[in-house]
């Protein structure tokens, strides 16, 4: 949002600077208020505050420090107006400094990253177990504290029922939004953000994916090598960017029902008699990579005297599969998850548990407030705090006499 041209005449007094909106929101996730009334009264609370952080003084010499406090802050109508319209852009050009600032002082800084999402509560009644609400997790009826927020599924469990010999699946259900972040840890500095982007409840975790890898790059100056996430991660689009530039992503395998591929000496998946298929041709496939056919080694390039019982060679056909030749496709299915680099690599997911841990102790779990954008821009507001925290740390630590 454009300052306003102070050498133009205006009616009326000068506007507070928009700097002066954005340092006093910081003050109210450092402090960790959740509402913005608290964050008016803090600042009445604290005059000198209200002069360092921008705000432009209504003097008034009867009071102590020359000017009236009362008048010069913002009501908390329009602090709140503000905590919604701000354009993001300008948070995210705070937090991409505190990247900045953190690749200074930490060498190496995001040649290894970690992703992972948290979910927010939106502020409504259908998320309050106490409020009797009927149909209260219907994804037609849209919670009227908050027209952005969406249904999904926060934790899913498998639950054995053995009078029926069954898996019951119990999914648990929240209205509200979700925050994707890129993050980075050091043995000696511990765990910063990267990257992070806020998508409504309803999108599936692989979905923050490439717009946080694209802000991660944009931010970074260069394209990491090094990935490590849960299962949830599990695509091969993910894979990609990471074998492109000859790195690794360390997830485990979502099998979604099938079966592990087992590979052959040759690199080609095995058939379920153990033997190697053939590479035949390749193709684009409809959900954007490319891809190749592989068949029985028995019926192709030439049918063999060997034969085989299973019911595909009989209708003379063989057993075929068609498989993801792209480099994360292949990287897929090759990694070594039970080397010692996988492991390494893959324990190093925790730090993303740790920031979002972080995030949590700052509010960022239960806005107070209903609507997208302002879900959007606290939880920017969030992730710069943490980083600024961390910066202190780093800091502190460089500053210390190393020894020989």
């Amino acid at each position: 949002m454009a300052e306003r041209d102070d050498a133009k005449p205006w009616p009326g007094s000068p506007p507070h600077p928009q700097k002066a909106y954005v340092k006093a929101l910081l003050v109210k996730k450092w402090q960790k208020l959740k509402y913005v009334t608290e964050l008016r009264s803090f600042l009445v609370k604290h005059p000198l505050l209200v002069l360092e952080l921008g705000f432009q003084p209504v003097r008034d010499k009867s009071q102590p420090y020359g000017f009236d406090v009362e008048a010069t802050v913002p009501c908390d109508r329009w602090l709140r107006h503000k905590q919604q319209v701000m354009d993001n852009g300008i948070l995210q050009a705070i937090f991409r400094s505190t990247v900045d600032d953190l690749q200074d002082e930490i060498e190496g800084l995001g040649e290894t990253s970690v992703v992972d999402t948290k979910h927010i509560y939106a502020w409504v009644k259908e998320n309050n177990p106490r409020d009797f609400v009927t149909d209260r997790f219907n994804p037609e009826k849209q919670p009227k504290g908050d027209p952005d927020c969406r249904l999904g599924v926060k934790r899913s469990r498998n639950q054995d029922e053995e009078e029926e010999s069954q898996t019951k699946v119990e999914k648990e259900y929240l209205w509200g939004y979700g925050t994707g972040v890129m993050a980075a840890t050091h043995p000696l500095y511990g765990d910063v953000v990267l990257a992070e982007y806020t998508l409504p409840f309803n999108e599936a975790d692989s979905t923050y994916f490439t717009p946080l890898y694209e802000r991660l790059v944009e931010t970074l100056g260069f394209r990491p090598r090094f990935l490590a996430a849960d299962a949830a991660f599990d695509a091969w689009y993910i894979y990609q960017p990471f074998a492109e530039v000859g790195g690794m992503a360390a997830i485990p395998l979502n099998l979604r029902g099938h079966p592990k591929p087992e590979l052959g000496a040759g690199g080609f998946h095995l058939c379920p008699r153990a033997l190697e298929r053939v590479p035949s041709y390749e193709y684009n496939h409809t959900d954007g990579y490319r891809a190749q056919l592989l068949r029985c080694p028995l019926l192709f390039p030439s049918k063999a005297e060997q034969s085989c019982d299973h019911p595909q060679f009989a209708k003379g056909v063989g057993c075929v599969k068609h498989i993801n030749i792209e480099a994360g496709g292949w990287l897929r299915v090759q990694i070594d998850r039970q080397s010692p680099a996988y492991k390494q690599l893959y324990k190093q997911r925790t730090a993303a548990e740790r920031i979002n841990s972080q995030a949590k102790e700052l509010g960022i779990e239960r806005p107070k407030v209903r609507n997208i954008d302002s879900v959007v821009n606290l939880n920017t507001l969030t992730y710069i705090v943490i980083n600024a925290r961390a910066l202190q740390r780093v800091r502190k630590l460089n500053a210390q006499p190393r020894a020989p």
